[in-house]
């Protein structure tokens, strides 16, 4: 595999406001991406914050948000990736959409919905893993409280994703839990790890402070930021993947398992 040149947003979100968000990512990318970059990552929710106010705020697929992403993939000429609210069918749906730089697209549905935030009262859980391959890359996107299911994340032997990207709005009180996960997630995973969480308080004044990171597939940080806006660019190696896999063969001892959902 080739080098992966990733672009991260760690932001601070509008509150319900998905014009003035899109303003204002369009004016971070203009300013802070200088470099060719392969994919540029958003935070869980990027146009509107992490609301439950779906029935006022949920978009269509291929509204506005989509359109946004299409023009972005196509101006920077790489795939951009983050979730929206979608409604389809009659439900609503915590979305992630991976937008390629002709428009063509595939999304993922959050899996796991956070009840503690009653979630799951007013989104419909997904019900598909999705795996999608950038530059000779296999990658697995999810979403935040994803991120504590390691079940739902295993890497299997036979068709192991090389990348797990988590986008987030993981509050500042459970800090320490996503700094430890994430690094667990890269070691068992035998993968990096990049996770892109949103920075400052939302609508109900619950306070993040962004922790976005890259670990690679020995443990090792790569990229790491707190508390601070950053647009960030960098790179991550495709030999370090296969070196490590190559050195500790530990994903062909894994158990073997299905899940059923």
């Amino acid at each position: 595999m080739e080098n992966l040149k990733i672009t991260v947003f760690q932001g601070y979100l509008f509150w319900e406001n998905t014009d003035k968000n899109l303003q204002n990512i369009t004016l971070r990318l203009s300013g802070g991406i200088r470099e060719k970059t392969d994919l540029i990552i958003l935070p869980e929710m990027f146009s509107t914050g992490f609301t439950m106010n779906a029935a006022e705020l949920a978009e269509p697929m291929n509204g506005k948000t989509m359109q946004w992403m299409e023009k972005i993939a196509k101006q920077y000429d790489c795939v951009i990736t983050g979730t929206i609210i979608i409604k389809e069918g009659g439900k609503y749906y915590n979305r992630l959409i991976w937008m390629r730089p002709d428009g063509s697209h595939e999304h993922y549905d959050k899996r796991h919905l956070f009840a503690l935030g009653q979630e799951h009262n007013t989104y419909t859980a997904g019900t598909k893993k999705l795996f999608v391959e950038l530059n000779g890359w296999k990658i697995c996107p999810v979403i935040c409280y994803d991120l504590r299911f390691p079940v739902w994340l295993r890497n299997i032997e036979a068709n192991p994703y090389d990348l797990l990207i988590v986008v987030a709005n993981w509050p500042e009180r459970r800090a320490a839990h996503w700094r430890t996960l994430i690094p667990a997630r890269a070691v068992e995973n035998q993968s990096y790890v990049i996770a892109v969480n949103r920075v400052g308080h939302d609508g109900n004044e619950i306070y993040h402070s962004g922790d976005s990171t890259c670990i690679d597939p020995n443990g090792k940080v790569v990229y790491y930021k707190r508390d601070e806006e950053d647009l960030y660019t960098f790179s991550i190696i495709g030999d370090e993947v296969e070196k490590v896999r190559r050195a500790l063969p530990f994903l062909k001892d894994a158990d073997d398992f299905e899940i059923n959902i």
